[in-house]
């Protein structure tokens, strides 16, 4: 099996066109035309996530994150982008990204955050311009009303965290719940004209807390967090289509953010 043959899957489920503009999401390194060894999946693509590939005979990493994201002028081995790259192309290792067009159908990564809260009625959230289907986070609702405190020990519980950030809760029983993996505070006046109870995302801003105006509830999982289950999706999205071919998850542990409980 070629490297292409993984891309020409995984872009006809969520095709480059899907991709916000900022993106970078496709081939970042390598050659796709060669045969595949196997395939690691990873979040982020690191030296480390590298390392692993090699170790374990993949010479194609698939991450959400790309390695690179903004257009670089050199390659140092003195920060981690160009570590990684320079020991992808070493190792003749490919790094394929698939970014916000995975974010972008409701299958994808907010999905999973909308199966692990058992979302009903799910529609996309904001849609995208000439691809009203597709689009930033869902929105939808949950099987049984919850408390906000039941609503937030369910989160705690699905996403196995240790802490939340939220915003002052209201007391109102919680039903309609809009979600967006990662960075999703641009979300939150539309969550809000759409009455959500609550909005789940992660990396909000201090002053983007105030956005919930006392009516939804804006709590803050953590981005790693609240794309955690990526992983699994995409592995099982290959494994279903090549059963025979060796699609291991990546065990290196690639959350930059750590808490001092």
């Amino acid at each position: 099996m070629k490297i292409s043959e993984i891309i020409q899957l995984l872009e006809s489920l969520a095709p480059p066109a899907y991709q916000e503009d900022y993106d970078n999401s496709g081939l970042i390194a390598g050659d796709h035309s060669i045969e595949c060894s196997g395939v690691l999946i990873s979040l982020d693509c690191t030296e480390e996530v590298i390392m692993e590939a090699s170790e374990r005979n993949c010479n194609l990493v698939v991450s959400h994150h790309p390695l690179i994201f903004r257009p670089i002028k050199s390659i140092h081995p003195d920060n981690s982008m160009g570590k990684a790259l320079i020991t992808a192309i070493q190792k003749k290792i490919a790094v394929y990204s698939i970014h916000t067009n995975l974010d972008n159908i409701i299958t994808g990564v907010n999905g999973c955050i909308a199966d692990k809260l058992e979302l009903e009625n799910r529609r996309i959230l904001f849609p995208k311009i000439g691809f009203p289907a597709v689009g930033s986070g869902i929105i939808g609702e949950l099987k049984i009303t919850l408390s906000e405190i039941q609503f937030l020990e369910k989160l705690k519980a699905k996403f196995n965290l240790s802490l939340i950030r939220h915003s002052p809760l209201s007391g109102k029983p919680v039903t309609r719940v809009a979600v967006c993996g990662g960075a999703g505070s641009f979300l939150i006046p539309k969550a809000l004209q759409l009455d959500a109870d609550f909005f789940v995302s992660a990396d909000i801003k201090y002053h983007e807390f105030f956005g919930g105006e006392g009516r939804m509830v804006i709590a803050d999982i953590g981005h790693f967090e609240s794309e955690q289950f990526t992983i699994d999706l995409l592995h099982d999205i290959i494994l279903e289509k090549f059963p025979n071919f060796a699609v291991l998850k990546s065990g290196s542990v690639t959350n930059p953010v750590n808490y001092y409980i």
